[in-house]
């Protein structure tokens, strides 16, 4: 018995490179190593059981049988119903991606449907996603992206070089990749990152077209590499690390500079905290590090930086970066900086001086994030990634960092001159889209001196990536402050000035900062917000059997004081529907849209449904639904 992978022509299949194997009979099957054993006679046929090698390449294989008779071989004829698919196998002891816990390899790689974790660290927003790796031709769309990234194939059975290639291949940045990413809020000619409900349409549509598919923001990209890596069986989740800093040149800090009044300078500042950012975590050994470092590795196809010359990041051992041994490929320096980055607010003297007004140890990867085994809650990982802010671990792990190469850059040429006699924080009211809230400002006076304090709040409309669109409020006003007490101020925020500039994520971010007029003290802090956005309603009608058919409705109805024209809603739930779209001209305000689709649930067991509904003036609008599918 042979097989060989289907290779493209003027390319010979070797058995010294694992794309020609030989399988021959065995009396005694050796786990992890090829052979078979005839388990049937009857006549004139047998039957087999094959063992496969737990190191082989992954990938389609054509299969034959050569039979040797008195009068030579005797070999079968080219026929596609017998190929045959090999993957990596959590389940085998022998395998690189080997995950022993029954329940993680049921969420990891058999579940089919996820969790996004969005907003902000102040406000937690989920949504579902469908990795849909089992429908049908994905398998097919996925091992066309190691042909598209031209990975060897003898390297097809190292978890490390798949994850390193892919990581590349899910954008299109520099190789027309899968997934074209766009931030600037334009998404002409294609579909809004937001929009999107899962996998399947985006890794069907690449496989067809070998066109990149627009558009896709992190966790776009982040859905997709899940369903690759769970499809060619390596265990994988989808990590959020709220407050993520996406530090340029990796030196652990950020730098906010501020003006002469203490506003903050937007030409200078070039740094930016994204408000989350998602990445994916894949289940593997690493025999390319010391013993200890395998288990989850980060692996990003975000394109922000690049490595090795193209737009990538991982796999990065999570062990490392907890620890500080960022000298361990590939790329944990640019992760621990995501993860562990200070923040600096500064401005400069007239003779050139820079001095540091306030340092913020805290503010950047406050939590990180994953969904929950067997359920869709939230599991906070943090702790993977880092040692408790302020503990002796922490210090130490930053000081090995440190040691081996990450860039801390020192305050040397800096006057460091904090701030203590009076703090600062503000608080922002939590609001629907569309109504108008307040921001308010809490002075704590802990001296024994009157003082006033000369107070700007800039509000501003931003990108989830921190990058500001435009600064739609300004506000200033003189703050009295008693000896050793408590002041609180509160700013309105009206929907008439931020309604026209909205963004996709209601996304807003303030800063505030004060000069305390007799000290020439400065105290600045940030904080972003995103408003609550309206949901979608599913039902379903008459009884959910597989086979049978059933109706689903989707309802909304627009809260907006405008009238949202050109909408898209999609639905989609693996199992039960294929994605369907409808497109309406209008909903006026206050009114309620409802769309009824039927459909036939293939399998039964707890399935989801997920919808989306996508315009101009309102993204980000989502509902979702457990239904219980029948046996029939």
């Amino acid at each position: 018995m042979e097989l060989s992978p289907p290779l493209s022509p003027g390319r010979y299949p070797q058995q010294n490179k694992g794309t020609y194997i030989p399988i021959l009979l065995r009396d005694v099957l050796k786990p992890g190593e090829w052979g078979a054993k005839i388990t049937h006679k009857e006549n004139n046929s047998i039957r087999l059981s094959i063992m496969s090698s737990a190191t082989c390449i992954i990938g389609k294989f054509r299969l034959y049988v050569a039979v040797l008779t008195p009068f030579g071989i005797l070999r079968t004829q080219r026929n596609s119903a017998t190929d045959t698919y090999i993957l990596f196998n959590p389940w085998c002891q022998q395998d690189a991606v080997y995950l022993d816990d029954e329940k993680e390899r049921e969420e990891y790689v058999l579940n089919d449907v996820g969790i996004v974790f969005h907003g902000n660290i102040n406000d937690i927003k989920l949504r579902s996603w469908s990795y849909g790796q089992f429908e049908e031709n994905i398998l097919d769309a996925c091992l066309f992206l190691m042909d598209k990234a031209e990975l060897e194939l003898s390297g097809r059975g190292n978890p490390i070089k798949i994850c390193r290639v892919a990581a590349a291949v899910i954008n299109s940045r520099d190789d027309n990749g899968v997934v074209a990413g766009s931030w600037d809020n334009t998404y002409t000619y294609g579909v809004a990152p937001s929009a999107w409900t899962g996998s399947v349409d985006i890794l069907l549509e690449y496989y067809s077209s070998k066109q990149p598919v627009r558009y896709g923001q992190c966790w776009v990209f982040a859905g997709v590499f899940n369903t690759f890596l769970r499809c060619l069986g390596i265990p994988a989740r989808l990590v959020t690390n709220y407050s993520s800093a996406h530090d340029n040149n990796a030196n652990l800090r950020l730098d906010f500079f501020l003006d002469d009044e203490g506003k903050l300078d937007t030409k200078l500042t070039k740094d930016s905290v994204w408000n989350y950012h998602c990445w994916n975590e894949a289940w593997m050994t690493r025999p390319d590090l010391p013993v200890g470092f395998g288990g989850w590795q980060v692996v990003d196809g975000t394109p922000q930086e690049t490595s090795d010359g193209m737009y990538r990041c991982g796999p990065a051992s999570v062990q490392a970066i907890k620890h500080g041994h960022i000298c361990f490929q590939f790329d944990a320096p640019f992760v621990y900086a995501e993860v562990n980055s200070d923040i600096f607010y500064s401005r400069m003297e007239k003779n050139g001086t820079q001095v540091i007004e306030k340092i913020d140890t805290s503010h950047i990867g406050q939590l990180i994030v994953t969904k929950e085994i067997g359920g869709d809650g939230m599991m906070e990982i943090t702790e993977e990634y880092k040692f408790q802010e302020g503990s002796e671990e922490e210090r130490l792990a930053l000081e090995t960092a440190v040691m081996y190469g990450i860039k801390k850059q020192t305050t040397q040429d800096t006057v460091y001159e904090p701030q203590t006699d009076v703090d600062m924080d503000f608080q922002v009211q939590k609001a629907v889209l569309g109504s108008d809230f307040k921001v308010t400002i809490t002075f704590r006076n802990k001296s024994h001196n009157y003082y006033t304090a000369t107070t700007f709040l800039s509000g501003n409309i931003v990108f989830y990536t921190g990058v500001t669109k435009n600064e739609f409020k300004k506000h200033s006003f003189s703050a009295k402050l008693e000896p050793s007490s408590s002041s609180t101020f509160d700013v309105v925020i009206k929907s008439s000035e931020y309604l026209s500039d909205l963004l996709d994520q209601a996304s807003f971010h303030f800063f505030v900062t004060a000069r305390i007029n007799e000290t020439g003290k400065i105290l600045a802090t940030q904080k972003a917000t995103v408003l609550e956005i309206p949901t979608l309603r599913i039902k379903t009608q008459g009884e959910m059997v597989a086979g049978k058919e059933m109706s689903v409705t989707v309802e909304f109805t627009n809260p907006l004081k405008q009238t949202l024209e050109n909408v898209t809603l999609r639905l989609e739930g693996p199992g039960v529907l294929r994605t369907m779209k409808k497109e309406f001209r209008q909903i006026p305000t206050n009114s309620t849209l409802i769309w009824e689709v039927k459909s036939i649930p293939k399998q039964p067991g707890l399935r989801k449904l997920i919808a989306s509904l996508n315009c101009d003036a309102l993204r980000h609008v989502y509902g979702e639904l457990n239904v219980q599918i029948q046996k029939p």
